[in-house]
């Protein structure tokens, strides 16, 4: 259960963290962020919450579990849903 939290609250967190922050990945300065970039960090972020619960899952079991391809199209999905209030919030809610 802690292990699902901790995923749900990463996914959350990497998924809006491009969108809210003028810095690239969080803490590496950047002058300007584009739409391209900020994506490229949505995708950086899957992969890093992926990579967190692969080892989430590899100590709870003892081994990951392989998965098919509608697992990563779920996940991604998800994550895009995810990351959907972060963009609201930077192109259509938030005045330039």
């Amino acid at each position: 259960m802690l292990g699902t939290l901790v995923l749900v609250c990463a996914g959350v967190l990497c998924a809006n963290l491009p969108f809210i922050s003028e810095r690239l990945f969080g803490f590496l300065p950047a002058r300007r962020k584009s739409l391209p970039l900020r994506l490229a960090e949505v995708v950086g972020g899957y992969l890093f919450v992926g990579a967190l619960a692969f080892v989430i899952e590899r100590q709870a079991h003892g081994a990951a579990y392989s998965q098919t391809w509608e697992f990563y199209v779920v996940t991604v999905a998800l994550f895009a849903v995810f990351a959907f209030p972060g963009f609201v919030y930077r192109y259509l809610w938030r005045k330039h």
